[in-house]
């Protein structure tokens, strides 16, 4: 079974930058989309940012211009990078992988620990 680890998370102040990995233990994000989802406490979890195969990209208009979603197949790593941090960004961030409808759906079995972002204001 392939498993997905998130890093890169940490506390930071408003205004500052994170760069958040997903690592793949195999070659899925090849073959999939891949998205970077969140969850603050006592709210649902949401998708941030979405990528292709092809490439393409789509974004929560909360963070549009902020975030930056990118992939290296060969290091099997998917990549958030967060500029402009706000302290509404704060959350548990998490990455799956699937089919373009499943990404935006998010409706996944199974999903990785997260990584915790924090924005201090």
């Amino acid at each position: 079974q392939v498993q997905l680890v998130e890093s890169g998370g940490g506390l930071v102040q408003a205004g500052g930058s994170l760069r958040l990995s997903c690592a793949a233990s195999g070659s899925i994000f090849s073959i999939n989309a891949v998205g970077w989802y969140r969850q603050a406490p006592g709210k649902q979890r949401e998708l941030v940012a979405s990528i292709t195969t092809g490439g393409s990209t789509n974004y929560a208009d909360s963070v549009k211009g902020r975030f930056t979603i990118s992939r290296d197949n060969a290091k099997s790593t998917v990549y958030l990078q967060m500029n402009s941090l706000k302290p509404e960004d704060t959350a548990v961030y998490y990455c799956n992988a699937g089919v373009p409808f499943r990404v935006v759906s998010g409706l996944f079995g199974s999903w990785g620990q997260g990584t915790q972002v924090t924005v201090s204001s």
